[in-house]
């Protein structure tokens, strides 16, 4: 006979009231053992004897109780977990307790640590079988009753989910992707309450943007009420509070990597909410930020400024991660496993997702160190043959601008954060102080680490900068040299108060310290001087001593030249005898300048171009342009005629008395006739416009009683149609109007 299985199974038993035999559920509160389960307490952050004494007698406690519930058979075992309250309580007591791998703990005394591990070990069997559903073919309980025993008595949420990732997560990897997915294959509604988990996993973000004072999506929404406090930003917030921002900072990253790390099907719930651009956005925002507030501590508690700085370079790494996860999964996976028809979709959100990304420069390159953006492109081209090549070179682009200005080189110091400590067992980080260490080295030490990758890689200062802090060094420890103070600020990046710290309490890297204090500074040289960079209008002429070694110096004048030069200088007419022979071909050239008496210079009209053909050459017309004028005598050279001379000498004369302008002793003009000359201007002008004066006589006419002519009768008619055009303004229209309306008696 099949076993059946456990929420079906019915037991007899004896009722201890009546003494009579019973049958009842397997699994109902009965069956219960009365057993009452210790709450988990953290070990002490110092061993001090009293308090360590405390922790093992309760650790002990719950170490034998978990033992004890473990080696129960199937059914009371089920009837424990789901009817005893405080098994839960003690169970999520642990899991919010324990220390997680980034926390700070003192290396504990031997019994702490093995009383942990063996407690760390029974937790993690516990929610183990807790999450399995079949223990052999006789004990198991029906798939849809074990995710309806789960789901309704809270045995399993999300957060519990997600503490079991980052506690468990290391070490036991394959046994926990097992357990989480059954835990969701079992109960689907596991994944509703985790679409439902992601705005608060959001708001986490949101909080941290909105306690360190920088603008988050709701920040410019809900304006800052009158008697709140103003908001302090990292670099201005305590030390302590910046601390407690970090830490809460590496608590998430670390407990969603985690998460996603041993169940990547929960990344396309992450999608869901536009995760990728949002923790892109916030690492934009937030992280350059906590860097910046961090690196201007630097004069306070080094050790605890290290610390600090490590675990933001570890939210850094579990940042890219967690991206990295969620891209690949989404994306890339997809695009290996689907065939060639199927990952035109995937190819789309990929570029969409890094489309989205483009202004977060300070995201992209460091996601880029990490992850090269352009070996995923790389896998793109390679698998799709409809690739939009346009956008891919545009994604490849800004990620090659999110460079511009900052060296490329890795820092594997910046990138690598787990391997800095040590990790013991249980996976809970243990601070050992290195004995080998002087203290001044160990500052040093940590001091470099706490000024990280992006300040060693820095601008190089030069020129009136470079001088100016100088001086102001020199200012406060005028005995030391030039040459001194300009390796310390090379040493530290360029920062004066930081070499005046460091002098003055002795703390100089060894390297400085070997120096001679007062060192003067060396020149260096111009790699380009002044005769190579020089640039002009004379550059490379022949008068160029610069650039050529031998100067024609008969052509060098000194001074004023004489007028004999002058002269010869002039009547050199070499240049027009090399020109001679030129304009011979045009036969325009005159062999003697005195070829005509007496006619050195003439300005009469010269026609010697007249003959020539201008113009096409059409045999078919007659045109005069291409007709040879016959040659003709100039008017200067002709013999004048008797008859001619006279003619044109009256001629001369008309032209004179009517052009005659007025004689220089006519201080004032007559103004009668300037009168006449304007009025004559003016109608002239009228004319042209095509205006016609109104004869004043014509609207006059006769006198009365003589009769008008038929002129005056249309001239006097066109004056009263149109004298509204003058300046009356249709006044007379309008008079009529009304009048004809009966608004006016008549």
């Amino acid at each position: 006979m099949p076993a059946l299985p456990l929420d079906q199974l019915q037991i007899t038993h004896k009722d201890p009231k009546t003494g009579k035999q019973r049958t009842s559920p397997a699994l109902h509160p009965e069956q219960k053992a009365d057993r009452y389960f210790v709450l988990y307490k953290p070990p002490p952050k110092d061993n001090i004897p009293a308090l360590v004494e405390e922790y093992l007698e309760r650790a002990t406690f719950v170490v034998n109780d978990l033992d004890w519930l473990l080696a129960l058979p199937h059914d009371k075992f089920w009837c424990q977990v789901i009817f005893d309250e405080t098994l839960q309580k003690c169970l999520d007591s642990y899991l919010h307790h324990v220390p997680r791998k980034f926390d700070e703990w003192v290396a504990p005394t031997p019994e702490v640590a093995d009383i942990q591990k063996h407690l760390h070990r029974s937790v993690f069997l516990t929610f183990l079988r807790m999450s399995t559903h079949k223990e052999s073919k006789d004990h198991f309980i029906s798939p849809a009753a074990f995710g309806e025993i789960l789901y309704n008595n809270f045995l399993f949420d999300i957060p519990k989910i997600l503490d079991l990732c980052v506690l468990f997560g290391k070490g036991n990897a394959p046994l926990l992707q097992k357990m989480i997915g059954n835990i969701f294959i079992q109960q689907p509604s596991y994944y509703n309450d985790l679409d439902e988990t992601m705005p608060t996993i959001l708001q986490v973000f949101s909080n941290i943007l909105q306690h360190c004072g920088l603008q988050g999506e709701g920040a410019s929404s809900m304006p800052q009420k009158l008697e709140e406090k103003g908001r302090l930003t990292p670099s201005d917030m305590p030390l302590l509070e910046l601390k407690d921002v970090v830490l809460y900072l590496c608590d998430t990253c670390t407990t969603l990597w985690a998460f996603l790390d041993i169940f990547p099907l929960a990344c396309q719930t992450f999608q869901k909410h536009d995760f990728c651009y949002r923790l892109a956005s916030f690492y934009e925002v937030a992280i350059p930020e906590m860097e910046s507030a961090i690196k201007k501590r630097r004069l306070e508690d080094s050790k605890l400024l290290s610390d600090l700085w490590q675990r933001l370079s570890h939210s850094k790494k579990k940042l890219m991660d967690v991206f990295h996860i969620i891209l690949n999964q989404i994306c890339l996976l997809p695009i290996l496993e689907s065939s060639c028809d199927n990952i035109q979709g995937f190819v789309e959100e990929f570029l969409q997702i890094f489309s989205s990304l483009l202004q977060e420069k300070r995201f992209l390159r460091d996601y880029d160190t990490l992850f090269p953006v352009a070996g995923d492109i790389s896998l793109l081209q390679q698998a799709s043959s409809v690739l939009d090549e346009t956008r891919t070179a545009y994604i490849l682009q800004a990620v090659e601008s999110a460079w511009e200005g900052v060296d490329r080189r890795k820092d594997t110091k910046d990138t690598s954060m787990a391997e800095d400590h040590n990790w013991d067992s249980n996976g809970v980080m243990v601070t050992v102080e290195p004995a080998s260490q002087g203290p001044s080295q160990l500052e040093n030490s940590e001091e470099e680490k706490c000024m990280g990758a992006a300040a060693a890689l820095g601008p190089s200062v030069s020129g009136v900068e470079l001088d100016s802090l100088i001086s102001q060094v020199k200012d406060l420890l005028p005995d030391l040299g030039e040459g001194f103070i300009l390796a310390c600020l090379e040493h530290y990046h360029y920062d004066p108060e930081q070499v005046i710290n460091n002098i003055l309490e002795e703390r100089l890297a060894p390297t400085l310290s070997q120096l001679d204090r007062s060192l003067d500074r060396q020149v260096k040289p111009d790699p380009t001087p002044l005769l190579t960079s020089r640039h002009n209008v004379f550059q490379n002429d022949e008068f160029d001593v610069f650039s050529r070694d031998s100067v024609d110096l008969s052509r060098v004048h000194k001074g004023r030249r004489k007028e004999g030069n002058t002269r010869s200088l002039l009547n050199d007419k070499s240049a027009v005898v090399a020109q001679r022979q030129r304009y011979e071909q045009y036969s325009v050239v005159v062999e003697e300048p005195g070829d005509y008496p007496g006619d050195d210079y003439e300005d009469e009209y010269d026609d010697t171009y007249d003959g020539n053909q201008v113009g096409a050459n059409d045999a078919d017309s007659d045109d005069e342009l291409i007709s040879r004028r016959p040659f003709t005598i100039p008017q200067v050279l002709r013999s004048k005629a008797p008859g001619e001379g006279q003619e044109e000498e009256e001629d001369e004369e008309e032209e004179e008395a009517e052009n005659e302008a007025p004689k220089p002793d006519h201080f004032v003009q007559d103004p009668a006739v300037l009168r006449e000359k304007a009025e004559a201007r003016r109608m002239a002008f009228l004319a042209r416009k095509g205006y016609r004066h109104d004869s004043s006589t014509a609207v006059a006419g006769s006198p009365r009683g003589h009769g008008q002519s038929r002129e005056t009768t249309q001239e006097r008619r066109k004056k009263e149609a149109s004298k509204a055009t003058r300046a009356n303004h249709n006044r007379r229209t309008m008079a009529d109007r009304k009048r004809n309306k009966g608004m006016i008696p008549s």
